[in-house]
């Protein structure tokens, strides 16, 4: 079965592509079907921006269609930058200008209270209009400068440490990653409605 994944992010299509197809499933980015179009996220939550895109681009192809939104909650923020991690100052960043902003503003912050998790939430939606929407998050700790450069499309990965590991983000193995990502738990929880 053919399954669109939304999104114009080649590392995070890369990145989904490569768990979908394990299942036997055939995954389709944007650029396979020359869809260059994009949908405004104007949703205040995780769950209703990736709802929006999965719906939008389910309807224009009327296929299985999965699209995540994600980001980075910190707890002394608050939860910022949250559904904002991209366009936290007001503008879209580059990956750059959102680790140098991340460290700018937090830089007052000591070492046992820049806990954090990046959130995934990630929506299906089916040709016959059924919605599944399920979320997951892996904690850590912001480092308190770049540790590592920055992966394209991934930049909280150069300064995000994985306790549980006792390693950077980006510095983790296929293996270690394919065991905590966040984005891999949210995806098994839609296996079902997919693999039947």
């Amino acid at each position: 079965m053919k399954v669109l994944i939304a999104t114009h992010n080649q590392g995070k299509f890369k990145e989904m592509a490569g768990f979908i197809k394990t299942w036997g499933l055939s995954p389709l980015s944007l650029a396979d079907l020359s869809i260059k179009s994009d949908v405004e996220e104007t949703g205040s939550t995780f769950e209703e921006n990736a709802l929006i895109k999965s719906m939008y681009f389910c309807q224009k192809t009327n296929l299985p269609t999965i699209a995540d939104d994600s980001g980075l909650e910190i707890d002394a923020l608050n939860g910022a930058p949250g559904i904002k991690s991209r366009r936290w100052k007001g503008y879209r960043m580059s990956d750059q200008e959102m680790v140098d902003y991340t460290l700018e503003i937090m830089k007052d912050i000591p070492e046992k209270d820049r806990t954090c998790h990046m959130v995934c939430v990630v929506s299906l939606i089916l040709p016959d209009m059924r919605e599944y929407t399920v979320r997951a998050s892996l904690d850590g700790t912001i480092t308190k400068k770049q540790m590592l450069p920055i992966e394209p499309g991934y930049p909280f990965r150069s300064i995000f440490y994985v306790p549980e590991l006792d390693k950077m983000l980006g510095d983790l193995t296929s293996e270690e990653h394919h065991k905590i990502n966040h984005r891999l738990k949210a995806l098994n929880k839609l296996k079902c409605h997919l693999c039947k």
